[in-house]
């Protein structure tokens, strides 16, 4: 990396030839008149305006697609640049485009009727050689007419639309301020409008030697970056400088890299996306998701080639994803994407929204890809390996932050433990769930608590009045949410704890219709409601409860303490089941502090 000022003509220049252009991920223009003025004005007051960042082009290893910027004259004329524009576009295209190109300047500024705004700038030479005069009197912005009307356009307040009203409001067109034969013409054209007038001569020379001679001396400091600069720190960098806009992902880097061997990344995306990836589940999983696991397949496939590679998925490591690998194992792995979604189906996980983990599907996802070769992705052992080790992740809490090395991990220990019982994953052995989490567990944002009531679901649990399971169906049609067993109301009007009332122990899937008949009542008068108006008998409804872990008794009776601890009980239960896991402490003295009793 270097740093040194460049004069803002060679900048303009450059840009003009098409020597600076900008990388295919870069965003669009988007400064609107006001920003364009203050700029203007910061460079005629001989302000700084901040730097700009390039990256010479010309590395193998990083081929971006480029383009020129906007209304450049080496537009569409296929010019290899000699640099890439990292940071500074707006600044470097506002001043382009009105200081330097002779076309109408496209701000981002609409009409009432959604039309785009163009504008000429000017400078009136009297005002920008008084100290005293306001900016927005200096920078003069005029529509495309080259007219400023009023009245719906039936009265001209400025007219510049001939080089003589430009005499006469003495204002200068900024695009012609840095060629210097557009200087002195203009310069000779004023002077004879003026008669030759000493003093109409003295005010334009004072202009080009206080205005015009300072401005095309700026300088704009401009760090550059050599062509070895790898992939990733081009993407620290961007994101470092660009915080004001949109972050740049890593899909944005990798789509730049595969366009310059004239593969349309984001294309074969969105066909993918509204393929596949647009279902109840797999609608979370993004470009850069899909580009990690593709990655992660891909490292593994080496491995299993060469035993000293790496598996890995890290940033760098997208980034260098050869369009090859991604050609070769994008289908097979959005089949993968598509046979996770199944398994996680199967656990009773019928919506992203109820995902515990978004980022867990990832490496679920490759698994299954690897798996599906030899069709061992149907083999009943192995698919109830693969949920032991997904509950695993869940209620071990273990995805929430630095993913990428549990990823690589996973995708190879996963697999050797289908093969060999003795390898269990690390995710496996590092899952721990405390009982007295149960109370933590207060709302949907945690992954345990979602993984509960996926477990609740796969119990075959049954709606309170009509007995369906809550299959897929079900949950779909009849509007199943999560609500209170012991209502919210009750318990606040008997001064229940609420730790226990609004955890997940508390809290099960249940109908619109049936939420709607238990209201804020005890469960032992919203239970009789139920049966009297669906003609259930008890002993059925006793049955529907069962399969929510709710024991009828402790419900008809109202005893809330007894119902926490059994319930409890019945949770701590299936997490051991679905992990495979003994969950120590259970009859630890914080749980008796908690529960009011042992968990055993």
């Amino acid at each position: 990396m270097k740093t040194n000022d460049r004069a803002i003509t060679d900048l303009l220049k450059a840009v003009d030839e098409g020597k600076a252009q900008l990388p295919d991920f870069q965003r669009s223009w988007v400064w609107d008149d006001d920003r364009i003025k203050a700029l203007i004005a910061s460079v005629v007051h001989n302000y700084p305006v901040g730097a700009a960042m390039f990256l010479t082009y010309g590395n193998e290893n990083i081929r971006f697609k480029y383009r020129t910027i906007e209304g450049s004259a080496s537009e569409g004329k296929g010019i290899v640049p000699t640099d890439l524009i990292l940071d500074g576009q707006q600044r470097l295209t506002s001043l382009y485009s009105a200081l330097y190109s002779q076309n109408p300047v496209k701000t981002c500024t609409r009409t009432d009727r959604n039309k785009t705004i163009y504008r000429y700038y000017y400078i009136d030479i009297e005002k920008s050689l008084d100290p005293d005069a306001d900016d927005e009197d200096i920078i003069i912005s005029i529509p495309e007419t080259k007219q400023k009307t009023n009245d719906f356009g039936r009265s001209i307040d400025l007219d510049l639309s001939t080089r003589e009203k430009e005499f006469e409001n003495k204002v200068f067109p900024l695009n012609s301020i840095f060629d210097l034969s557009k200087v002195m013409s203009w310069q000779n054209g004023y002077q004879a409008y003026y008669n030759f007038d000493a003093s109409a001569s003295m005010l334009f020379n004072k202009f080009v030697q206080e205005i015009v001679t300072k401005l095309i001396g700026y300088q704009i400091p401009v760090i550059s970056l050599d062509k070895e600069t790898p992939k990733e720190a081009v993407c620290r960098v961007f994101e470092n400088v660009n915080t004001g806009g949109v972050p740049l992902t890593v899909f944005e880097l990798v789509v730049a890299s595969y366009s310059a061997d004239d593969f349309e990344l984001r294309k074969d995306w969105d066909i993918r996306k509204e393929k596949y990836f647009d279902g109840d589940v797999l609608d979370v999983v993004t470009a850069t998701d899909f580009l990690t696991a593709i990655t992660l397949l891909s490292t593994y496939k080496r491995k299993l080639a060469d035993d000293k590679v790496a598996v890995s998925c890290k940033k760098k490591d997208v980034l260098n994803l050869p369009l090859s690998e991604y050609k070769k194992y994008a289908d097979d792995l959005t089949k993968g994407f598509v046979e996770a979604e199944k398994i996680l189906q199967e656990e009773r996980i019928f919506t992203s929204r109820d995902l515990p983990y978004t980022t867990q599907i990832i490496p679920l996802a490759a698994i299954c890809t690897v798996l599906s070769e030899g069709n061992q992705i149907k083999v009943t052992n192995n698919r109830n390996k693969i949920k032991q080790w997904y509950w695993s992740g869940v209620f071990g809490e273990l995805y929430g932050s630095a993913n990428e090395t549990r990823y690589a991990n996973d995708i190879v220990q996963v697999i050797d433990w289908l093969r060999d019982d003795t390898y269990v994953p690390k995710t496996a052995q590092d899952s721990y769930f405390n009982p007295t989490r149960l109370l933590g567990l207060q709302t949907r944002q945690s992954a345990a608590y979602k993984g509960i009531i996926a477990l609740i679901l796969k119990n075959h649990s049954q709606d309170f009045i009509s007995g369906r399971d809550m299959d897929f169906t079900v949950y779909k049609s009849e509007n199943i949410d999560i609500h209170h067993i012991f209502p919210r109301a009750y318990c606040e009007t008997n001064n229940l704890p609420r730790a226990k009332w609004n955890s997940v122990v508390n809290k099960t899937p249940i109908s619109y219709s049936s939420n709607r008949e238990i209201g804020g009542v005890a469960p032992s008068r919203y239970l009789k409601k139920i049966e009297e108006k669906g003609q259930v008998f008890p002993s059925t409804l006793d049955g529907y409860l069962e399969t929510h872990w709710i024991d009828p008794a402790l419900a008809r009776t109202d005893d809330f303490d007894k119902f926490i601890i059994d319930r409890a009980k019945k949770l701590l239960d299936a997490i051991q089941i679905a992990t495979g896991r003994t969950i120590a402490g259970r009859d630890s003295e914080d749980v008796v502090a908690a529960f009011g009793d042992v968990l055993l």
